[in-house]
């Protein structure tokens, strides 16, 4: 049980070092699924890893154990983390709670401010555009969402560009890559260690919609020219909404100019096989973690007891 409770840490760790690398050399697509995904399942099973090594020691505390109908003694008996180890991890369980609290109240917060702004918006389209000398494009997500460009971002570009640009918004809007990205922002405050997988996570959604503008227009080079032409123009884009200025832009270019990223299915297998060893580790642990308070249960202690006496009578008779 003690290396099982261990697993989901060192899963964490193992996806913090490989996910930038292996996010580049996948499509974008399928990096953005796979690390998202990853991202939620090591970080739910680290959270449930660290909550079962913090209860051992909060299931000692008498007024727990009379709730629970468990020996303290039996339990501190048979802890598979010694006190320490266990509150440290309690520590760190409050912690991770409280970031990711936070995270979720900021998140919702700017979710609510991209609903007032599309609302705000002219409808009639998912194309809004505003009177703005000041060079801006970027996707607000909500229901639906809208796709709002300034007329200075229109002047800095080209009509061919600003097709490329357009297709590129409506592209965070058609996969919903603001869900991605809050999934991977929430994974990341529960797991500090998860950090550097939601800034790989975030360049591969950046990534999807330059792929899948360049499909549309049918020119990857036109999407680069204007990604880097729209980063030039651009100001910062609100925090609310999803820009075609974000991530590495040098990165993304790079990228677009060269081949389409082939598909490795080898790195996807051991994407799959680091969820499925995290998943395995948590019912190995949590099995454990049953047997444990069944033995330190007066029940099984009792029922013990009866089985031994019980020998004695059998052994002791002529």
């Amino acid at each position: 049980m003690r290396v099982a409770l261990f697993v989901p840490l060192a899963v964490s760790a193992v996806l913090a070092l490989a996910a930038p690398w292996a996010g580049g050399r996948l499509p974008p697509r399928m990096a953005a699924w796979l690390l998202t995904l990853a991202s939620l399942v090591a970080a739910v099973g680290t959270a449930t890893a660290l909550g079962m090594m913090a209860f051992t020691l909060i299931a000692q505390i008498p007024a727990v154990a009379a709730e629970g109908e468990w020996s303290p003694g039996l339990v501190a008996a048979h802890t598979p983390v010694n006190g320490l180890v266990a509150a440290v991890c309690t520590f760190a369980v409050v912690g991770c709670a409280g970031a990711l609290a936070v995270t979720a109240w900021r998140q919702t917060a700017i979710w609510l401010a991209a609903r007032r702004e599309c609302r705000a918006l002219p409808t009639g389209s998912d194309l809004a555009v505003v009177d703005d000398p000041v060079p801006q494009a970027f996707a607000l997500p909500g229901s639906p969402g809208r796709v709002v460009v300034s007329s200075g971002m229109l002047r800095a570009l080209s009509p061919d560009e600003r097709t490329a640009l357009l297709a590129h918004e409506r592209a965070h809007l058609r996969h919903r890559h603001h869900v991605f990205l809050l999934v991977l922002r929430l994974a990341s405050a529960l797991n500090p260690l998860l950090r550097p997988l939601a800034r790989a996570g975030s360049l591969a959604v950046e990534r999807w919609a330059d792929e899948e503008a360049g499909t549309l227009v049918g020119d990857r080079p036109l999407v680069a020219r204007a990604v880097a032409r729209a980063a030039l123009a651009a100001k910062r884009a609100p925090q609310h909404s999803l820009a075609a200025t974000g991530g590495p832009v040098p990165q993304r270019v790079r990228a677009l100019l060269a081949p389409p990223t082939p598909l490795r299915r080898d790195l996807v297998v051991a994407h799959a096989l680091l969820m499925l060893i995290c998943c395995s580790s948590l019912a190995l642990s949590a099995n454990d973690m049953d047997q444990l308070f069944d033995t330190a249960s007066p029940g099984h202690l009792h029922s013990q007891v009866g089985r031994a006496h019980h020998h004695h009578d059998l052994t002791s008779l002529p």
